[in-house]
């Protein structure tokens, strides 16, 4: 062995935990309850998700928000939603 640590690459195939439907569950949820970040919880966004829910009640606009994340969501196929959503952690459009 030479010793040196090898890069494994991380694609949504190598990683046994990446739900492939996670993109189109993510689009659904933010469809139907964007509005409350009820998506960026389920992606693991609580930060966002909460920013997402205090918008909601004070303006009324993270409706709008979700539903541009949904098109965002479902205009990615599965490997571009995990580079942005997953690894990368993108957490805004």
């Amino acid at each position: 062995m030479s010793g040196a640590i090898e890069q494994l690459e991380t694609t949504p195939e190598s990683l046994d935990y990446f739900d492939e439907n996670r993109r189109v569950i993510s689009a659904i949820l933010a469809v139907l309850v964007g509005g409350l970040g009820i998506h960026k919880f389920y992606l693991g966004y609580t930060k966002a998700g909460f920013w997402q829910l205090l918008l909601f009640f004070v303006f009324g606009i993270s409706v709008l928000i979700a539903l541009i994340e949904a098109i965002n969501y479902l205009s990615k196929t599965d490997e571009e939603f995990y580079e942005i959503y997953i690894k990368n952690k993108k957490t805004w459009f």
